[in-house]
């Protein structure tokens, strides 16, 4: 009877430390959640009121998610404390872990510094089009590590910041205007002049190219089996794919029309009959 009654005062005495215990880990994990869902809303809300202050779109993604990094770490840092871990030593403790896991994390690293480069150096914007580590498509947004392409059949290309940093990156959408290449071949026996004068009434004809610079229309090349010209009209950016389509099929149906062939890969074979 000692020995039970010995064993009721020991977990008398424990009850209230496992009690505070319990309700520390409960207060604890109800700070962890509600914090995250707070910090979540806090910088949801910042990239909103960003965008309609007419900040780039990219930009106030890349920032959001470095506040709800810092917000989060924040949070962390309070349920811990609350749960009673020493959060000076804790700091201490995950600074040397972070180290470590820093060296071993060299490549996220790489794509968080390249990420900041991004936002200062800003080689491109939100809704750009550009040509990235292998890469083409419409910047939606920079993240702390990656960045997020909308190719243009609408598929979601996530590139990591330092690949787009540490490679060349082509802006399609930086300059107002584009000049348009291209490339139209006729055959030998068809008038230059009067193909010349085709190219040039489609490329006057069509409002959207511009006067200023003036399109180049002129022979190029005598090749294997047509004569090519080449054809540069400037455009704004925003027409360049429309312009580009509308040119060729244009030039097509003038080319059919006026009796102006275009040739296509041909082998002529002779017989040569050999008498025995």
């Amino acid at each position: 009877m000692d020995d039970v009654q010995g064993l009721l005062d020991q977990g008398a005495e424990w009850m209230p430390v496992v009690t505070d215990a319990l309700i520390n880990v409960a207060i604890g994990l109800v700070i962890f959640f509600v914090g995250k869902f707070i910090a979540s809303k806090i910088s949801g809300w910042c990239e909103k009121r960003m965008l309609k202050a007419n900040v780039d779109k990219a930009v106030a993604g890349f920032s959001s998610s470095i506040l709800y990094a810092l917000m989060f770490a924040g949070v962390v840092l309070m349920a811990l404390g609350q749960v009673g871990v020493e959060t000076t030593s804790f700091i201490a403790i995950l600074g040397a872990a972070g180290l470590a896991v820093g060296l071993a994390l060299q490549g996220s690293l790489s794509n968080f510094a390249s990420g900041v480069l991004i936002i200062i150096l800003r080689p491109f914007k939100s809704g750009d089009f550009i040509d990235a580590a292998g890469q083409m498509g419409s910047v939606d947004r920079i993240e702390l590590f990656s960045t997020y392409l909308k190719t243009t059949d609408n598929r979601v290309v996530i590139v990591p910041n330092s690949a787009i940093m540490n490679g060349s990156i082509v802006n399609f959408s930086r300059e107002k205007t584009r000049r348009v290449d291209l490339v139209v071949g006729i055959s030998y026996d068809a008038d230059i002049r009067v193909a010349k004068q085709i190219l040039e009434e489609i490329v006057s004809a069509d409002e959207r190219i511009l006067k200023d610079p003036e399109c180049t229309i002129a022979v190029s090349e005598l090749a294997d089996s047509s004569v090519n010209f080449v054809v540069r009209p400037w455009v704004n950016a925003e027409d360049y794919w429309t312009v580009r389509a509308d040119v060729l099929e244009k030039v097509k149906y003038a080319f059919d029309e006026r009796g102006v062939g275009i040739p296509y890969p041909q082998m002529d074979v002779h017989l040569h009959k050999q008498e025995s």
